[in-house]
Parts: C-alpha cells; structure tokens; sequence
C-alpha cells in the first residue's frame, strides 16, 4: 500500500459510519489474502478515550483470524494504570464469555512504559534533528524505546480516536506509540516540550512541534504499520473512519475532528463547571477537563473541575505530584536547577492541569482560578497548590443556561475543545 494512500468512510452530517462501510474499509485495508500465515498485534487505547474500538476490533478478528498465526491486542497505556482483564473486554466491546469462547486465543496485553526489560531501543533522535523539529527550543539526543514485544509480530495495526489533544495537537496515529507503547525517555521528552509551547499553543493545532517528533518516533519503528483512526461524535456516533499509514490516516482524520471536536464561543466565561466523567479515574486523567477548557476562561475566572467519583491525584504518579503540585511553566522554568530532576512528564502535566501563568518578583501568578470539586481532600488540594470545594455543594443545575450571565456548564468534558471566536493575546 502506498504510504499516502488512504481508504476512508465519512458519515453524512447528522449520519453514522454504517457496518457495511465499515466492513468494507476493513477489506479493502486488510484483504485476507495479504495476511495467511502473519503474526498481527492490535494496538488499541485504554479506556479514557471514547470509540468504538470494538466495532473494528471485531470486523479486523472476524476477516483475519482464520487466515493469520497470531492476533493480539496490546493496550496503549502510555502511563496510565494496567487494565484488567474485564475492563479490556469492555473496551473491545466483548464479553466474557466471548472472551473465554470465540476470542480465546487473543492474547491481551498491557503496555508497561516502567519496565525496562520490556523495552527496546529503536534509535536515537539526534540533537540536531531535535533542534530542527523543535524550532531550536531543544537540543538534545532522544532515545526511543517501545515495547519490545512489537517484534514478535509482522505487523502493528493501531486503532484508535482522534480528539484535540493539550500535548501534540491532536491525538491519534503515530501518538497510539508514542507514548502508548513507548518507553520513558521519549515520553517525557516531548511532553515537556508541550509544556513549553504551551496548552494553547499546542492543542487544536495539527503541525506542531510535538508531532513532529512523534512521528519522527514512529518513523524508527521497522515493522509493518497500519492505523484506523476514528472521529467521534459526543453522541459516540462515528462520523468518520481512516485506514492508512498512521502518518496519512491521521491527516485526514485530525482535519475531521478539527470540523467535529472544537466549538467556538463568542465570549469567555468567568466561571465554568467541567462535568469530568467516569471514565477518568484520577486526576491525572480527569485534567482533561481543564485542557480542553481553559481557552474561554476569563482573565480572573475559575474553571471548577467537578468529579464526585475522584478519589487520588494519581494511581500512577501520585508520590511525585504531592512533591511539586500544581504550577504555571515558568513556575518550573525560573527554578529549573530544583526540579529538572523530576520525570519531565509528569512537571508537563503540572503545567497543563495549572494552566497559562507567570512569575513576577518570585511569585507564582496563574491567570484563573483552579478549584477541584473531588473525594480529595481539602488539606491535600491546599498541598498541591489548587482550590478545593467539596462536591455536595454543587447543584449542576445551577450553571445550566447561564452563559449569557458568562457561566458555562460542560456535562461531559474532556474531550471537546472549547475556543474563543477572537482568541486573547496570551493564546496565539
């Protein structure tokens, strides 16, 4: 297949992607004669992002299966938390007694980003490169490891959504490796450098500095690669499938969800209720809430993330988090030589949960208001530096069809972009 080349499914604009659009996309990406005898892993997300993975999951086993040695499903966690073996059926949209009957042979695996005898160094980008790709903000080599298990296979599939995303622009293709499968080095590299370019800088924006390194990633991997990106609707409708090279099918993809993924307000809002859903387990997760939000929060306001169902920080990184909190980026900047030390994924985090601030005289000034309305407690969000409100004391029917009074109640955040028609100075 020609790397550009790209097979697609586009709904109309209230439609859904049929199954026998569907079906017929998978065919023609993947004819059963191209696969007899191959070893094929599925690289899919965890369940913090919104698809029906299951829906090609299903078309891909049903078509290949029969003719390939081997099919997998490996889990791109990045470094989120292990998925259990239930949870993953839920996501490949099976249950378990399917598991144990029809997909018994699928082996399902969990990435880990922290185990380096599960990793493999695929190169290195050079300093150079990585002066060249970053617009001279760095300069520095960057290792590349994935998970080694990826060449036990003939070829890597990757299905997965696409969504504006607060580090690399938007989300999908090459993303689903690193960081999904990939190991730390990398991962914490370019995850800081989004940090430097910023939130607002980054998110909505396709060609930016963070996927070009991404895919500069991908390009050291040395195995046959395919992708399926997805455009979800908020309904959870498919409006559209794109099958090709991960650096194609997300092209199109991501001009898609730019139609689909951002809604654009006229005014910013003093106040604003993010509504996190379940399936954003800790704060590390439910901060998407506050990326895809901060935009249209007024100089001064405060941005509410409410999560009744929060109970941690960070299943993953909460020791680190309690140490440094939540801060703008200069914060880290003009203290650099105290915290450089610190993974630099995780200060990335910090500064796109804390938002757009400064330092003036030594201290810290952020731009809004941060509260969390969580099961964490008051004393704990003092310690890492945001607002606390416990959560009985919101009615969400109290922000509702007020943002003509500059209110914006978000039921399920996370995932849709908020912008300003006439974005504010510090944005662009």
């Amino acid at each position: 297949m020609d790397n550009e080349q790209v097979f697609s499914a586009i709904a109309s604009e209230k439609g859904v992607v049929s199954d026998e659009q569907v079906d017929g996309l998978v065919s023609d990406m993947c004819p059963v004669s191209d696969y007899q005898g191959k070893r094929i892993l599925l690289i899919v997300p965890d369940g913090t992002r919104t698809a029906p993975v299951g829906l090609v999951f299903k078309k891909l086993f049903d078509q290949l299966n029969r003719a390939t040695k081997q099919f997998d499903v490996m889990i791109a966690l990045g470094t989120h938390q292990p998925m259990a073996e239930a949870a993953i059926c839920s996501r490949l949209e099976i249950s378990m007694e399917d598991r144990t009957r029809q997909y018994r042979d699928v082996a399902f695996i969990n990435h880990e980003w922290d185990n380096s005898e599960e990793l493999k160094n695929i190169g290195t980008i050079t300093k150079e490169e990585i002066s060249l790709l970053t617009d001279g903000r760095f300069a520095m080599d960057v290792p590349v490891e994935i998970n080694k298990r990826l060449y036990d296979y003939d070829e890597v599939i990757i299905i997965g959504p696409v969504f504006p995303h607060e580090v690399v622009g938007f989300s999908g293709g090459n993303k689903y490796l690193f960081p999904g499968v990939g190991g730390p080095q990398i991962l914490n590299f370019f995850h800081w450098l989004g940090a430097v370019v910023t939130n607002p800088m980054i998110i909505g924006n396709k060609w930016t500095p963070v996927r070009k390194v991404v895919d500069k990633a991908g390009a050291l991997l040395a195995i046959q690669k395919k992708c399926f990106c997805m455009v979800v609707r908020p309904d959870k409708s498919l409006a559209g499938l794109f099958a090709g090279s991960p650096e194609a099918a997300w092209d199109h993809a991501s001009e898609l969800s730019r139609l689909t993924h951002i809604t654009i307000k006229n005014k910013p809002f003093h106040t604003v209720l993010s509504c996190v859903p379940p399936m954003y387990e800790d704060l590390w997760t439910g901060g998407k809430g506050m990326y895809k939000l901060e935009p249209v929060v007024a100089d001064g306001g405060e941005l509410i993330i409410f999560a009744p169902h929060i109970t941690e920080v960070s299943v993953t990184h909460g020791k680190t988090m309690m140490e440094i909190g939540y801060h703008c980026r200069d914060y880290f900047l003009e203290q650099w030589d105290q915290f450089k030390h610190y993974p630099w994924g995780v200060l990335a985090h910090s500064t796109h949960v804390r938002g757009i601030g400064k330092m003036l005289n030594g201290k810290e000034q952020c731009r809004i208001k941060l509260t969390i309305a969580t099961q964490i407690a008051e004393n704990v969000c003092h310690q890492i530096n945001v607002g606390y409100r416990h959560p009985a004391t919101i009615n969400i029917e109290d922000f509702a069809n007020r943002e003509n009074e500059g209110v914006l109640l978000v039921r399920k955040a996370g995932e849709m972009l908020h912008q300003l028609k006439h974005p504010p100075e510090w944005s662009v």
